[in-house]
């Protein structure tokens, strides 16, 4: 039987059938018009053969990488393993065994083969241990058949080994799952399996570096705002970690009010007062919303309290400030930044020389310029870069003031 393909002529709209097999129904030499160029239609089917043969050729050696690449067992290794265990050995001494195990593939097969030992049964800390080998070795695959065996035991597992679970599955992105976990954690009719102020902290971590814009990062602030509203009516109290996620959720969100009312709460309603992430993150929000009275204030308080604010505080606050047309508090900060050893990024540099030279003070724009390398400040790529772009954007001025 024949194979045909189909392929569309984007000139009448026609399908036509493309034989797969032979060539008098396809032919891989082109046809060429009149004018000595390839048509539409045959520039397209030629286009179309090709690429989905090299998809296809791509995905084969994909695969035949993945299997070659797949790790085989260390058979001297396991039985090495096996012969250091006692007829009767317990849960507490195959622990042992694995713990010191380095080949994550030997551990997994000690957890199986244990399994068929007769008279042997897997306590919390045997899954445990094997859970965090295979989690650590990124054998996601292999370590979900794991925890589906602890989850097919009612009366088996702890708050400790359920959050490794969750957190290793944050880091495979499988958030559906860990989120599973968490509800079967909260349905547990034991005890000491409930989620703890730990196990919200994992997944308000895992949330927040979901985010790669503002509009996502708002979608999974309302789950942590949810998550944590549950969490303060189940009466687990909130640590510095779980504000400072909310702080930073609400910030990345643009939210930042709301970051502000967290903060104020710090020491009040909460048992714990601001540390320098706290300050970071407000600083940080308030000047990407060019609220910069407000984030000076922070600064300026953060440092009472004998916090040194972070690189990314001050080049938040610089950049703010050049922006907003404070050229001189600008670099009065710049210069301190430098005084406290924290790194400037070029865009900081290159924004107040640039509001410089915006305001007409292009004089004062090359003089900062050449003080920053005579104090070897910038390196000289740097330098003869930030210049280039001052000649490229105020061409003449600069020009002018380096001749004087």
């Amino acid at each position: 039987m024949d194979a045909y393909s189909y392929s569309l002529n984007p000139i009448n709209g026609t399908l036509r059938p493309v034989h797969s097999l032979t060539r008098s129904h396809f032919d891989i030499v082109p046809k060429v018009t009149s004018t000595g160029f390839l048509g539409i239609y045959e520039r397209f089917s030629l286009h179309k053969f090709y690429s989905s043969l090299s998809r296809s050729f791509r995905r084969r050696e994909n695969k035949r990488l993945e299997s070659s690449r797949k790790p085989t067992l260390n058979q001297a290794q396991f039985q090495k393993s096996v012969s250091q265990l006692l007829p009767r050995f317990t849960p507490e001494e195959l622990c042992d065994i694995i713990t010191k195990q380095e080949d994550p593939l030997v551990c997994l097969e000690l957890f199986n083969w244990a399994s068929q030992q007769s008279r042997f049964k897997h306590d919390v800390n045997s899954y445990h241990i094997t859970i965090k080998k295979l989690g650590v070795a990124k054998m996601y695959e292999e370590m979900d058949d794991v925890v589906n065996q602890v989850l097919a035991i009612s009366h088996m597992g702890s708050e400790a080994l359920f959050n490794s679970i969750i957190y290793f599955f944050t880091e495979a992105r499988k958030l559906t799952r860990a989120v599973n976990i968490f509800k079967h954690m909260k349905s547990s009719r034991n005890t000491d399996c409930r989620p703890s102020v730990r196990t919200y902290n994992i997944l308000f971590t895992a949330f927040l570096s979901r985010g790669c814009n503002t509009y996502i990062n708002h979608m999974y602030m309302e789950t942590i705002r949810c998550l944590f509203r549950q969490m303060v009516n189940d009466g687990i109290e909130p640590d510095i970690y779980t504000l400072n996620c909310m702080i930073k959720g609400y910030v990345l969100s643009l939210h930042v009010n709301d970051a502000l009312r967290v903060f104020h709460q710090m020491g009040v309603v909460y048992n714990c007062l601001p540390n320098t992430f706290s300050y970071d993150h407000l600083i940080h929000g308030l000047c990407a919303q060019g609220r910069t009275n407000n984030a000076k204030q922070l600064c300026d308080e953060m440092k009472t309290k004998g916090f040194i604010p972070s690189s990314k505080s001050y080049n938040s606050l610089v950049n703010a400030l050049a922006l907003s047309g404070e050229i001189e508090e600008a670099v009065k900060y710049l210069w301190e930044m430098v005084e406290k050893r924290r790194s400037t990024e070029f865009i900081t540099y290159k924004t107040v020389l640039d509001e410089f030279c915006r305001q007409g003070l292009v004089g004062q724009a090359m003089k900062l310029l050449k003080e920053f390398q005579e104090k070897d400040i910038v390196s000289g790529h740097a330098y003869r870069k930030l210049l280039y772009v001052l000649e490229d954007d105020y061409g003449d001025s600069v020009s002018h003031t380096r001749l004087r």
